[in-house]
């Protein structure tokens, strides 16, 4: 086979996990679009089929391994080689391998940027050590894209597979995030989403110095995009600096995601969280007064080993007395390898009841605090339409892409991808409606 004829090969891809796992995903896709392959986006169209996996809880194991086995069953068709890509392979590598030997290619992280290289090989086909690429293909819609500015974590909570994942913290250097993020400016995007498993930390490795506000100054000096969103926020690394710029910068979306986890002071400890229960209620009651405007996210994990009823409970109060109006919970995965794993735990059913109960009380405080904001005039961006229901989708700066809450706008000759001033007429079944003024 030549190269043009290995040119002629479709490639589709199937992107599972965070969106970190994404950008991964989007650089590959770029340097295989750069090199000539077409895109498909429906497997059922490719000869190369890329599966870019997650591993961080055994759910997503299970949803990599089922959609492994998805793309090999596409070798009955048109489908010629199945890849996989992403943390699966940092997790289980060896037992791959050798349980499902029909995959052609098990691809390292460290490796992403070889992907031309391994099809390549795949193909039998001779080539020069060329294949590094800077380009990137958006899985988003193009007016939004992720920007990866670090990989790994230096956290080390008990229950998290990360580290062992994804190594220690590496930043990415700011030159070259800046270079990128001008990069997707000029492709049309006007919304940068920055993400790393902790975005608070930025530049502590390569700089001896947190350098998150430099790099927001110079992002914010670009002047194709509007708004800058952060994911995620570790809350012992807020201090009034970071919250006066965030509050200050009109780029900034006046949105935090922090993950607090839980509140009781003997979970967080034996969770490895760096921040106590007395402190966490300072830093939240401080944001949520000091600085009115920015909407507060989190995240909490519910049957950590150690919760009793009691502790429980105080979860169950402090998200009534501190109240976000987006919140995830998520039930105690109990993953090899991790410090919580040889803990104690507790059993699955009282997980799942906590889990429901404390939805429960959460709806009923997100429904409070967003019926309150009916009649507010905000401004929104156009993320799609729904031909079903007849409507655009709208987003403003306090929600964040396919996690927070939508505004559906009933109107005619919207574009998608531009913003316009939207009154909220209403709030219900944890949608907003609205108008455009």
């Amino acid at each position: 086979m030549t190269i043009e004829e290995l040119k002629t090969k479709k490639i589709s891809a199937i992107s599972l996990g965070c969106d970190k796992n994404r950008v991964d995903l989007e650089h590959m896709l770029g340097a295989l679009s750069d090199f000539g392959f077409e895109i498909v986006p429906n497997i059922e169209d490719a000869e190369i089929l890329i599966v870019n996996t997650c591993a961080f809880i055994s759910s997503a194991v299970k949803e990599a391994i089922d959609n492994i086995f998805l793309a090999l069953k596409q070798k009955e068709n048109k489908c010629e080689k199945v890849i996989v890509t992403g943390c699966l392979n940092e997790r289980y590598l060896d037992s791959l391998k050798k349980e499902i030997p029909e995959v052609d290619a098990f691809v390292r992280v460290k490796d992403n940027d070889q992907i031309l290289k391994v099809i390549f090989d795949l193909y039998e086909i001779e080539h020069k050590d060329r294949f590094k690429n800077q380009g990137r293909l958006l899985t988003t819609p193009s007016h939004y894209a992720y920007l990866k500015i670090a990989d790994g974590c230096n956290n080390g909570c008990a229950y998290c597979t990360i580290p062992r994942i994804r190594g220690r913290y590496k930043s990415v250097p700011m030159d070259d995030v800046v270079k990128e993020a001008k990069i997707l400016a000029s492709m049309g995007v006007k919304e940068l989403i920055v993400v790393a498993q902790d975005v608070s930390r930025y530049g502590e490795d390569l700089y001896g110095q947190v350098m998150l506000i430099p790099l927001l100054e110079k992002l914010s000096k670009i002047r194709d995009i509007k708004w800058i969103r952060l994911h995620y926020l570790y809350p012992e690394m807020i201090n009034d600096e970071l919250l006066d710029y965030i509050y200050e910068n009109e780029k900034i979306c006046k949105y935090l995601d922090i993950p607090l986890q839980h509140i009781d002071d003997d979970i967080l400890r034996e969770m490895n969280r760096k921040l106590d229960e007395a402190k966490t209620r300072e830093l939240i009651q401080k944001i949520q007064q000091k600085y009115p405007k920015i909407a507060l996210r989190s995240t909490y994990i519910v049957g950590f080993p150690g919760e009793t009823k009691k502790k429980f409970n105080k979860l169950l109060d402090f998200i009534q007395q501190y109240p976000m109006p987006d919140v995830g919970f998520f039930p105690y995965y109990r993953e090899d390898k991790t410090k919580a794993y040889y803990m104690k735990q507790i059993p699955a059913f009282k997980k799942k009841l906590r889990l429901k109960k404390i939805y429960a009380v959460q709806k009923i405080v997100s429904d409070e605090l967003n019926s309150k904001r009916v009649g507010e005039v905000v401004e929104a961006v156009v993320d799609a339409y729904d031909e079903q229901n007849d409507c655009f989708i709208l987003r403003d700066q306090y929600s964040s892409p396919n996690i927070d809450f939508v505004i559906e706008v009933s109107a005619q000759n919207l574009k998608i991808g531009q913003f316009y001033n939207v009154k909220l007429t209403d709030y219900k079944n944890d949608v907003f409606k609205g108008e455009i003024v």
